[in-house]
C-alpha cells in the first residue's frame, strides 16, 4: 500500500466521495502504515509490501552529491550500488533483484522532505540518508511509514527510534574517546583548556556533550566555536582558539573545515593536537596545501577501521571498489556505505526467512540482531533501540601514501567512562 498525505478536499458529489472511500477500502483493506499492505502474498508465499514485488526489491538513497559532503556521498551511492550489483548476480535476496533508487538533497533539508515523499510509496528501507539535520527533519515520517533507516549521520538525538538504526557510535561516544586519547597519550594534561569547532545542529551539539562530559572528568574545560557548514576559513576561529590558549583542539565538522582548521593552525603558530570525528576527513584533503600540517597534527576518530585495514573483509572490499571504480578514492564513506548495505541485506534475508518482506517484518529482523558483523570492523547489537549500536571506536591518523589516506594508530576500543556516560545520560 502507498501512503500519500491527506490533500485538501476539492468540490465533489457526496456520491463520488462514498464511492472513492468504498473502492479504496476494498482494495488496501490496511492500516495507516505504509509497511502493512502493498501486494499481500507473492507466488512464492513470502508477504509483500512497498517496494517489494515478486522479481524486485527496491531500496532508497537519500544522498548529498552537490553540497558539503558530496564526495562522501559519491562514495556511499558506489559502495551501495557495488554490493547490489554483487547480490544480484549471486542471484538477489529472497529469490528477487536488489534495486536502489538514488535522490540527491544536497544537504538541503526541505529538497530532503520531497525527495523522502516522492521515493518512500515505491521503497521498503532506506540504507542511506545523509545528514543529522535531514534524518531529524524526517523522524517522524519514517516511523509512521515504518521504514528501516540507516542514517549516514551519528547524533544521539536519533537513538530511540523502532525505525532508525545509528550504525556504530554517536558523536558524543567519539569525542569522549578523543578526550581520553588526548589525555592518555599525554597530549593535554589535567588544568589545560581544549578547543572543539563543531557544526551548528544535532552533529555539533551531541559532540560538544561528550566533549564537555569528559574534560569535565578530566579536570579541564572546553572552549567550543560554533560554525556553519557553509564556514570554510576558520582563521578567526583559530585566533580565538589561540588566545584562549587551546592546548588541544576537537573537530566535529566537514573536510573542507578540518583542512581550514589544520593549516591555519599550522601557519598561526598553533601547532597543537587536532582530533576530528570521522565525517570531518576524506582523503582528498592529502592533495591541498593543508595536507603536511594534517599529517603533523590530526588524528581521527571513528567506528570503523582505515579502509588500509588488514581486516580480511575490508581488504576485499577495497579490491573489489578499485577494480568497479578504477581511480575513484576509497574513502571512509565506501566502508561505511558497503557496511550499511550489507547489512540491510542481511535483515532482508532474515525477513524473508520468516516469510515476510513488509517493513514491519524488515524492522523485527533487524531489531533481533545482537552481534552483527560485516567483517568489516566491530560487531554491532541492535537490539537496543535507545543505546548506540556499538561503544568501541578506533584511532587513525591521516597519511598521503596509505589507501583511503588514513592508517590505524589504535585498534577498536571502548574508552573508560563510556558506559559512565550512558547511564548518566539516561
Amino acid at each position: 500500500m502507498n501512503v500519500t498525505h491527506p490533500r485538501p478536499r476539492t468540490p465533489r458529489t457526496a456520491a463520488l466521495a462514498a464511492a472513492l472511500a468504498a473502492v479504496l477500502l476494498a482494495g488496501t483493506a490496511c492500516s495507516s502504515k505504509a509497511e502493512s499492505g502493498g501486494g499481500g502474498d507473492a507466488a512464492d508465499g513470502v508477504k509483500a509490501g512497498p517496494g517489494v514485488s515478486e522479481k524486485h526489491i527496491k531500496l532508497g538513497a537519500l544522498t548529498d552529491l552537490t553540497g558539503p559532503y558530496a564526495t562522501l556521498g559519491k562514495s556511499i551511492v558506489q559502495a551501495q550500488q557495488m554490493w547490489a550489483d554483487e547480490t544480484n548476480a549471486a542471484g538477489g535476496i529472497c529469490g528477487r533483484q536488489v534495486e536502489i533508487v538514488v535522490k540527491d538533497h544536497g544537504y538541503d533539508v526541505q529538497k530532503a522532505v520531497t525527495a523522502y515523499a516522492d521515493i518512500s510509496p515505491d521503497v521498503v528501507a532506506l540504507p542511506q540518508v545523509i545528514g543529522s539535520p535531514v534524518v531529524a527533519a524526517l523522524l517522524d515520517d519514517i516511523e509512521r511509514d515504518g521504514m528501516l533507516t540507516f542514517p549516514q549521520a551519528w547524533a544521539a538525538s536519533l537513538l530511540g527510534k523502532d525505525a532508525v538504526q545509528v550504525l556504530g557510535t554517536t558523536y558524543d561516544i567519539d569525542m569522549i574517546a578523543a578526550v581520553d586519547f588526548l589525555t592518555r597519550t599525554k597530549k593535554i594534561a589535567k588544568g589545560d583548556t581544549i578547543g572543539h569547532v563543531y557544526f551548528e545542529g544535532d552533529y555539533g551539539a551531541n559532540a560538544l556533550e561528550g566533549s564537555e562530559w569528559a574534560a569535565e572528568q578530566a579536570g579541564m574545560k572546553v572552549v567550543g566555536q560554533k560554525i556553519k557548514a557553509t564556514d570554510t576559513d576558520l582563521t578567526a576561529q583559530v585566533s580565538a582558539l589561540s588566545n584562549a590558549g587551546a592546548k588541544a583542539v576537537l573537530i566535529s565538522a566537514g573536510p573542507a573545515q578540518t583542512a581550514s582548521l589544520a593549516g591555519v593552525a599550522a601557519a598561526r603558530g598553533l601547532r597543537v593536537p587536532i582530533v576530528s570525528s570521522a565525517p570531518g576527513y576524506s582523503p582528498q584533503l592529502m592533495k591541498t596545501p593543508a595536507a603536511p600540517a594534517l599529517e603533523a597534527m590530526v588524528h581521527v576518530v571513528s567506528a570503523a577501521p582505515a579502509v588500509s585495514s588488514d581486516l580480511p573483509g575490508v581488504k576485499k572490499m577495497v579490491a573489489s571498489y578499485t577494480k568497479k571504480y578504477p581511480g575513484e578514492p576509497v574513502d571512509s564513506g565506501v566502508l561505511s556505505g558497503y557496511n550499511a548495505a550489507q547489512l540491510i541485506g542481511a535483515d532482508l534475508k532474515k525477513a524473508c526467512e520468516g516469510g515476510s518482506l513488509t517493513r514491519e517484518a524488515v524492522v523485527k529482523a533487524h531489531r533481533s540482531q545482537k552481534n552483527a558483523d560485516t567483517g568489516l570492523g566491530t560487531p554491532q547489537n541492535f537490539t537496543f533501540v535507545t543505546e548506540p549500536a556499538s561503544r568501541s571506536t578506533y584511532v587513525l591518523k591521516p597519511a598521503a601514501k596509505a589507501v583511503g589516506g588514513l592508517v590505524g594508530v589504535e585498534d577498536a576500543h571502548e574508552a573508560p567512562g563510556v558506559d559512565a556516560y550512558l547511564a548518566a545520560r539516561g
